[in-house]
């Protein structure tokens, strides 16, 4: 059986098990698919398919006087104190570039160790584009880099560390990514990191450029490069954020363009060693304070009031919790038929785990016939004024309810949530309105959770099983995800409208929910529209619910369902050719078969 074919029935199982029950109340066993897909590969498989050969850099260099983009580029690198063999491997790898119109703009601030000098020299002494300052004192990196930026002349500047390496096709690649878009002031691309033993393992496959995303951490990570008249017009580096000087300089540049190009190959390999970032404690301290002095004057300049917080157990994460600038009213909308045991635990959970003063709760009822749900509908209306029932007698279409919910809600926020889902984070609501009060963000997702504390939804990449899937599915609720992602606040093109909050003014500009699409992937749809009318959509790690899914929707077997749901596959296939082309919010070397964010072929 194909991938695609696995993940829909997969999802369908998903979402019928919690309503098709065995007649004891249990639920049916897992059907047993999982030896439908194949094993992801390992790195070192991925490697071997897609790293560039000898002769894949051999046509490079044939071919990289026939690119568009014939400028310098400048390899920027500040050294101290570095060991021999460390330091010639990162020359060597520079000089093994496809690409050769480049320098070398080297920078020693002020090292100890008497063959660093040498080894410069002697490279300097090889070729001419090797430009080698010495610095009379120990000045740190940020001085560092820019006395080697004051070497550089390039159009483009690469920043290298001292001990790292540049894959052979580097230079070549960001060369072709500038001649198709040459209005790009910022490069960065995916890395991978060697030990010791010259084994190849973690690669970070990173999205497309997401603000959110970077305000959470610095994924950009390496290879950067940067216009260099943009460097020098924002300042370069900063000696007051050394440790992340990397990161407040792309902060300082984001703010100033949008320009900003990710080409999806592994171009860097991030050296680890007892001194480097990814191995001293000490250093990750040292980089954590200044990454969160470098978040808050970023805030300070763009305007925007909020306090960071270093998430302890994540390194290299950070949460930006903005100040909710004025109370507007938010309108709270449940959709649900019968089902009043799941509405009384929504309703209580949503209303005990907030104090946002300015609330009302539109219970949509689709034509419920229980008793007992009805008069505990009857009840929380009479009790709270806050909460209304809407009654609509029609076929189930989640759009329609939803829409007309909204015509007749008077809330600046709109909150979309589902029946069957129990808020249990405090201040939830209030976590929400802080990212929808944002004029760039569109829709604001949460973390779902299964009952057995696994995720179910933090957040929604276009593509897999065909249409979508729910990033990091089954993982369990406290692991920290895909380079910690689960814990990180991010940018999707995507999140579920089983809770997703998003500006009225943003939801009548795109004009609501499809209601062609009753069921199915109409908050996608929704949020997809959302994106391209130029926001952002944000998925909140800190916002976290239970969710046992669709517990209101009819079951799929019933007749027609089947015919509805294809229908509704081939319209969103047909709408949105990014579901084949690749999620920007994603990364086309990670898998499509599965959610859990393993290498693809």
């Amino acid at each position: 059986m194909e991938a695609s074919r696995f993940w829909k029935l997969r999802n369908l199982w998903h979402g019928l098990k919690a309503r098709l029950r065995l007649s004891n109340g249990a639920l049916p066993p897992y059907p047993p698919l999982e030896n439908l897909v194949r094993t992801a590969p390992t790195y070192e498989t991925w490697r071997e398919r897609n790293a560039p050969r000898p002769s894949d850099v051999a046509r490079m260099r044939e071919h990289s006087t026939a690119l568009r983009f014939q400028s310098l580029i400048s390899v920027v690198v500040a050294t101290y104190n570095t060991p021999e063999r460390y330091l010639r491997a990162m020359l060597e790898s520079v000089f093994a570039q496809a690409y050769e119109r480049w320098e070398l703009c080297i920078a020693d601030d002020g090292s100890r160790l008497p063959e660093v000098a040498v080894v410069l020299r002697e490279y300097a002494a090889r070729d001419p584009r090797v430009r080698v300052l010495f610095r009379t004192e120990n000045g740190h990196i940020s001085r560092a880099m820019n006395s080697a930026l004051s070497l550089a002349s390039g159009e483009f500047v690469a920043f290298v560390d001292h001990d790292d390496l540049l894959t052979p096709d580097a230079l070549y690649e960001v060369a072709a990514a500038l001649g198709r878009r040459p209005e790009t002031d910022i490069v960065y691309s995916d890395e991978d990191k060697i030990d010791d033993a010259g084994n190849f393992t973690e690669p970070h496959f990173k999205p497309d450029w997401c603000p959110e995303s970077f305000l959470s951490r610095m994924y950009v990570g390496h290879l950067l490069v940067c216009r260099r008249a943009a460097v020098e017009a924002a300042g370069a580096f900063r000696s007051d954020f050394d440790g992340s000087q990397d990161y407040d300089l792309v902060l300082r540049l984001s703010e100033r363009t949008d320009r900003i190009v990710h080409i999806p190959r592994v171009l860097y390999h991030w050296r680890v060693h007892a001194a480097s970032t990814a191995a001293a404690a000490d250093v990750k301290s040292y980089a954590r304070e200044a990454a969160v002095r470098a978040l808050n004057a970023a805030l300070e300049r763009r305007g925007e009031i909020g306090k960071i917080e270093a998430l302890p157990d994540s390194p290299g994460v950070y949460s930006v919790r903005f100040e909710i600038g004025q109370l507007l009213r938010v309108s709270v909308i449940v959709p649900t038929r019968d089902h009043g045991a799941e509405v009384d635990r929504c309703l209580k959970a949503a209303l005990a785990h907030t104090a946002y003063p300015n609330l009302e709760v539109i219970l949509v009822d689709n034509g419920s016939t229980d008793v007992a749900s009805l008069e505990l509908f009857a009840a929380f209306a009479a009790a709270d004024p806050r909460i209304t029932v809407l009654r609509l007698d029609e076929p189930f279409n989640f759009s329609k309810l939803n829409n007309e919910a909204v015509a007749r809600s008077s809330g600046a926020y709109l909150l979309f949530l589902n029946n069957d889902t129990e808020p249990i984070s405090d201040g939830w609501i209030e976590s929400l309105v802080e990212h929808a009060q944002r004029p760039a963000v569109g829709a604001v997702g949460a973390l779902l959770l299964y009952r057995d504390d696994t995720v179910q939804h933090a957040g929604v990449v276009l593509g897999l099983g065909g249409v979508a899937g729910h990033s990091h599915k089954h993982f369990p609720a406290g692991a920290p995800g895909y380079f910690h992602m689960l814990r990180a606040v991010n940018n999707y093109s995507a999140v579920t409208a089983a809770c997703m909050m998003v500006r009225r003014e943003v939801f009548v500009r795109v004009g609501g929910f499809d209601e062609s699409l009753a069921v199915a992937f109409n908050d996608v749809d929704f949020c997809l529209r959302v994106r391209d009318a130029g926001f952002r959509n944000v998925y909140l790690p800190h916002v976290v619910l239970y969710h046992d899914e669709s517990k209101s929707r009819g079951p799929e077997t019933l007749p027609g369902s089947v015919e509805r749901f294809r229908g509704e596959i081939e319209t969103m296939k047909r709408r949105w050719p990014v579901l084949a082309s690749g999620d920007p919010c994603y990364n086309p070397n990670l898998t499509r078969d599965r959610e859990d964010f393993s290498i693809g072929p």
